[in-house]
């Protein structure tokens, strides 16, 4: 039904709501660090990659590192709201004007996310734990990236979040009367509490690595669909939890 649905979608807000997240997808891959890079960091340290590109997104500073995550954000994200978008439109009668609206409630939620992670970004590379890439270089901090995700798996924060992002015709009646800015701003909250930790694994793999990217969307969109993500959130915390402990042994 929800296929069906979401192939249904018409409308000049749909076409430039899909247009925008393959851009940033598009953006995404131009400004991703080839492979042949991410081999000479390792072999030669991050100090020859910096010569090569002129800089990296940690010793750069908030700006790029904030630019970056605002971008990985906004199209990781936008293909887990579609359900509750879809909803939205079904229920709204108002112009697109109303549907743009609620879009940006839920990117600037996102936006106050990418924030904190980019400060951490910084604050992790000057202190020497994660690479110029944006990958981890500590084994503790790995572990803890990878545990710490999959025990959120089963937090009561998450299940909660959670819950209300696999209802959102619940969650729209509820708070109609809020308007479509406030209500994408609620609806992004609920997401952050779902997926914060997920995202920040990004520091496992390094930050621009596509891969992770498109797995890692790929599982917050299903986790988020009722008649998938209840098979779907406690066997991948366990998986999480496993590989970090078994971060030592290789």
């Amino acid at each position: 039904m929800l296929a069906l649905r979401i192939r249904s979608l018409r409308g000049a807000h749909w076409l430039a709501f899909f247009a925008a997240t393959l851009a940033g997808w598009a953006l995404m891959f131009w400004m991703a660090v080839p492979a042949d890079l991410r081999v000479l960091e390792s072999t030669y340290g991050a100090a020859f990659v910096e010569m090569l590109c002129g800089g990296d997104l940690g010793a750069s500073g908030f700006g790029p590192a904030f630019a970056m995550w605002a971008l990985m954000s906004a199209a990781m994200m936008a293909p887990t709201a579609l359900p509750a978008l879809a909803t939205y439109d079904d229920l709204s009668n108002v112009a697109a004007t109303g549907f743009w609206r609620l879009v940006g409630g839920y990117i600037a939620a996102w936006l106050g996310f990418s924030a904190l992670a980019a400060l951490a970004q910084v604050g992790l590379y000057r202190a020497g734990l994660i690479g110029g890439l944006g990958q981890s270089l500590s084994v503790p901090l790995t572990m803890a990236l990878l545990i710490g995700a999959g025990l959120y798996q089963f937090s009561a924060l998450k299940a909660a979040c959670l819950s209300r992002c696999r209802a959102p015709l619940t969650f729209f009646i509820q708070h109609w009367a809020e308007g479509p800015f406030r209500n994408g701003l609620r609806l992004g909250l609920d997401c952050v509490g779902c997926c914060w930790a997920l995202m920040l694994l990004g520091f496992v793999g390094g930050t621009m690595n596509l891969a992770f990217m498109g797995l890692a969307m790929v599982l917050m969109t299903l986790e988020k669909l009722p008649d998938i993500g209840r098979y779907l959130t406690k066997p991948l915390g366990a998986a999480l939890i496993c590989a970090g402990l078994a971060i030592p042994l290789f």
